[in-house]
């Protein structure tokens, strides 16, 4: 998975941001219901001080301290009830205490009086040795005519606690199982909205310059995608029209300088060979006489890539074998390599039937060739390879040359680029050699790359799809 994409970081923000809105909700719940139970449990409390206070304590003189014990034991049943109830006269005398409950979860005796306090009803929690805690709400009794008494009910907060701890566990499950769901919906729901980028995407790298008539799909959702296609669409229109001028510019330019070049080159060639002029004349007609052919092999190949741009190499495709071409090829190159002492060994015994422009096809294996003779020194070696590999055909050339400095390595196939001006001027290379075989090879769906190290040599490697049918 891409951590990069923003489908990730939406789907990322997304759940995370939801995630922690629930932890926060469910943090508010818990604590809020907790404040709930604990408040109304303290006001239940208070509410039986009060209770004690007004309907027992209030006739005390009447009825007697005894009276009064034995009725709050009659009436609230604490033991029964696992309830802490204790009277204190202001003295400190012991009123009244309420037994162990029946489940034994505390001893009253053990329980301490409150401090003295001025207020009239205040509460306070405190933790048994058992690991239980016990809610006490305590009320100053102060009566006209009467003693004052500190009126003592208390509670165990376990069914409080237990409540709470069901839930905190609902909520522990729950919100691991929410989360992944958002996260599963938001990646469906992120996925949908970036469909229409997927295709924008997968159609604008089909487009190459070769079909600048396609365009890119527009979905019609009024939103920002479908403004951002048709803005792309207008722009690759521009790019189609500009390159579409450019084509004809050169094709035009070399079409129209092949005529006055070739009257150049024969006029020139007239005045070298006439005898009636002095040699300086001839020399100098000789010199230029160089330069226009120079400048002919360039037109010529201005007009070859100008054709291959229109789809001229995509044309009278026809199935043959590969293996055979680039034997006939070295056969045909091995009189120019012998010229400079350069050997060229041809391992191509493995048929590799391919199909396409067989003309176009063998000017690949030419350039390559002599792109090698010309950068390899005197009795140096060349070795040419034709195997099939994995529904591929596979044409190796290479060298023991001069090699391809590493930063030029990545632009050897861009038209008019030299490694350097002083050994393309030595071989009268203009650079297009090699952008004449990128553009056969992309005209047949083939790949073209090259490797090379400085004065040990260089190699290319051709990939075509082999056509077995």
């Amino acid at each position: 998975m891409n951590t990069r994409s923003i489908s990730f970081r939406l789907v990322t923000w997304y759940a995370g941001l939801l995630a922690g809105i629930f932890v926060l909700l469910c943090a508010v719940l818990y604590l809020d219901l907790r404040h709930f139970l604990v408040n109304d449990l303290r006001q239940s409390q208070s509410r039986r001080t009060r209770q004690i206070a007004n309907t027992l304590l209030v006739h005390v003189k009447q009825t007697g301290e005894a009276t009064v014990a034995s009725q709050t034991k009659d009436w609230y049943e604490p033991e029964v009830n696992d309830r802490f109830i204790r009277i204190t006269r202001a003295d400190g005398t012991l009123v009244y205490v309420s037994g162990t409950p029946k489940d034994g979860s505390f001893d009253p005796a053990e329980i301490p009086v409150f401090p003295p306090s001025s207020e009239t009803e205040f509460s306070r929690q405190l933790k048994l040795s058992g690991g239980s805690t016990l809610l006490i709400a305590a009320l100053n009794f102060k009566s006209s005519g009467n003693p004052d008494y500190l009126v003592e009910f208390g509670s165990l907060l376990d069914p409080v606690e237990t409540m709470l701890n069901h839930l905190f566990l609902q909520l522990a499950l729950g919100l691991p199982l929410a989360v992944i769901i958002i996260t599963v919906g938001g990646y469906l729901l992120v996925r949908r909205a970036l469909t229409p980028v997927e295709q924008i995407t997968r159609a604008a790298e089909r487009i190459t310059q070769f079909n600048l008539s396609e365009r890119l799909p527009v979905a019609n959702t009024g939103d920002e995608l479908e403004r951002l296609s048709l803005s792309l669409n207008r722009m690759i229109t521009r790019l189609d029209d500009a390159f579409q001028n450019s084509k004809r510019f050169v094709a035009d330019a070399s079409h129209d300088l092949r005529t006055p070049l070739t009257i150049l080159r024969g006029e020139l060639e007239s005045f070298a060979a006439d005898a009636r002029l002095d040699a300086e004349l001839r020399d100098r007609a000789g010199s230029m006489l160089e330069e226009v052919v120079h400048l002919g092999k360039i037109v010529e190949q201005l007009f070859t890539l100008s054709r291959l741009d229109a789809g001229e190499a995509q044309t009278e495709w026809t199935r043959f074998d590969l293996t055979e071409l680039a034997k006939t090829t070295v056969e045909q190159m091995s009189l120019l390599a012998e010229d400079k002492g350069i050997s060229i060994a041809c391992d191509a015994s493995e048929p590799a039937p391919v199909k396409g422009n067989r003309v176009r096809l063998k000017q690949v294996v030419v350039n390559l060739l002599d792109n090698a003779i010309k950068y390899t020194p005197t009795k140096g070696a060349i070795h040419l390879r034709v195997l099939a590999v994995n529904g591929h055909a596979v044409l190796e050339v290479a060298d023991n040359g001069i090699g391809i400095p590493p930063d030029a390595l990545p632009h050897i196939f861009e038209r008019f680029y030299r490694v350097d001006q002083a050994r393309s001027a030595e071989s009268e290379s203009a650079g297009l050699g090699l952008s004449i075989v990128k553009s056969i090879c992309t005209a047949h769906g083939a790949e073209v790359d090259a490797q090379s190290t400085v004065g040990t040599g260089s190699c290319f490697r051709v990939r075509l799809p082999l056509n077995k049918n």
